[in-house]
């Protein structure tokens, strides 16, 4: 008990033992809601990662199916007798890629990069024939040449060469065109020097005619259909 004066002057008496009681029951209630603050926090920002990992991810896509050998186009033949390490197939290598946040991001930043450095140009402009496989070194080239380049970038950034195809198919004007297919756990995507959107190869439009095999030099067909002659395609 404690002796307090009132607004008149008058003495009167406050027991602090009720007081101190109230305090401390308050003071419990602000460490409860603090300790769950914190906790809503901490999940919030767990959540909140999971939600950018995630869309750090492309949507999900699906295998292709192949179907049996396939011959390659002849240009291919030619890059290959100039470029033999090129079209070498380690074993030792996986045949698919674990698509994690890290190597989306090497492939879109790879993708966007060859796509915005290399100016279009059909080889018979270019080279003087209808159809040559060549990297553009020297700034342009077409189709094949944009998906090699990128293909190269991307093994000397450490990823699997075998799990990197070279694909022909047909695209929406109904022309031979190339691109790199990439397969990975998450199914094959495709880069395409149309767009720098790297796509499922089932949202791309095109009819697939044919890839890289990952067991040897043969070619392994996709969709049973014609193969086109040449790929000299901007």
């Amino acid at each position: 008990m404690r002796a307090v004066l009132d607004g008149l002057g008058r003495a009167s008496h406050v027991d602090f033992r009720i007081d101190r009681q109230g305090l401390l029951m308050r003071g419990a209630r602000a460490a409860q809601l603090g300790l769950l603050g914190a906790l809503l926090l901490v999940g919030g920002a767990t959540t909140q990662g999971q939600t950018q990992t995630l869309a750090a991810l492309p949507d999900a896509s699906a295998a292709i199916e192949r179907g049996g050998s396939a011959k390659p186009v002849s240009a291919w033949n030619d890059f290959c007798n100039r470029y033999p390490a090129e079209c070498a197939v380690d074993l030792k290598e996986p045949t698919t890629l674990a698509m994690t946040p890290a190597l989306w991001r090497t492939l879109t930043a790879v993708n966007r990069r060859v796509n915005g450095r290399i100016r279009p140009m059909i080889d018979q402009d270019h080279w003087g024939v209808v159809d040559r496989w060549d990297f553009p070194d020297d700034g342009m080239g077409d189709c094949e040449d944009y998906q090699l380049l990128k293909r190269r970038m991307l093994v000397e950034r450490g990823i699997a060469r075998r799990a990197l195809r070279m694909t022909v198919v047909i695209d929406e004007i109904g022309e031979g065109h190339a691109v790199l297919m990439v397969r990975t756990d998450r199914g094959d995507y495709i880069l395409d020097n149309k767009t720098n959107a790297i796509l499922p190869w089932q949202r791309t439009g095109y009819t697939y005619v044919k890839r890289e095999g990952q067991d040897g030099l043969a070619w392994v067909a996709l969709n049973g259909v014609a193969s086109p002659v040449t790929t000299a395609n901007r």
